[in-house]
């Protein structure tokens, strides 16, 4: 179902944002903190948004993601793989860095994804993985919860099939805490691990470096 909607999902989520998602890839690619000319995989590349800002920022990307249809819609001079996240076709520390947007939530255990960076990452390299998250303050998080429990699925429903956008809200919910992320993150190999709000933290931006 993903791979047919998958155009009309970018266009809703570029709506939906106002633009908020320019300036967090924008800080994705500075706290990524990689010299200029860095090999960076972006994985969950959609469309290719994160692939065109490292790109412009003297990188050179390779975007990679395993829906067919959004590799067709990408819009990038990047080269394209059509690749599991867990199963990178990648050699062991080939690459500098890591960059992944809003796909954390879409997987059924985060260990083996982060093990698999920790794998293809040289050492020193680093990661940047962007993701939706839920406001502390609880004004924000009541907003928060009407958006993208209401707001979105309608939205959504008038483009495409309301069911599919229904699961983006519920997908948040299956991110482990804080605490347990950044422990994950650490357990697989990386050291520097943090975590930076974005937005009020209706997004998060989660950073770290390679053990060398």
């Amino acid at each position: 179902m993903f791979d047919a909607i998958a155009p009309r999902y970018d266009l809703l989520n570029r709506l939906l944002t106002f633009r908020l998602d320019v300036r967090w890839r924008r800080r994705t690619v500075e706290d990524l903190a990689l010299p200029t000319g860095s090999a960076v995989l972006d994985l969950a590349c959609g469309t290719g948004d994160l692939c065109r800002d490292l790109d412009r920022a003297g990188h050179h990307p390779i975007g990679m993601d395993l829906s067919w249809g959004m590799l067709a819609a990408a819009r990038t001079d990047a080269p394209l793989v059509h690749a599991d996240a867990l199963r990178l076709p990648t050699p062991a520390g080939a690459v500098d860095g890591v960059t992944c947007g809003f796909a954390l939530r879409n997987l059924a255990a985060l260990e083996p994804f982060f093990g698999e960076l920790a794998r293809v990452l040289r050492p020193g390299g680093r990661i940047a993985l962007l993701e939706v998250d839920r406001p502390r303050n609880p004004l924000l998080r009541a907003g928060h919860s009407v958006y993208f429990g209401r707001v979105v699925p309608f939205i959504g429903g008038l483009l495409s099939d309301r069911a599919a956008y229904l699961y983006l809200p519920r997908s948040i919910v299956y991110l482990p805490g804080d605490p347990e992320l950044l422990h994950q993150i650490t357990q697989a190999g990386f050291t520097d691990v943090a975590k930076t709000r974005l937005s009020g933290g209706i997004a998060q931006l989660l950073t770290a470096t390679r053990n060398t």
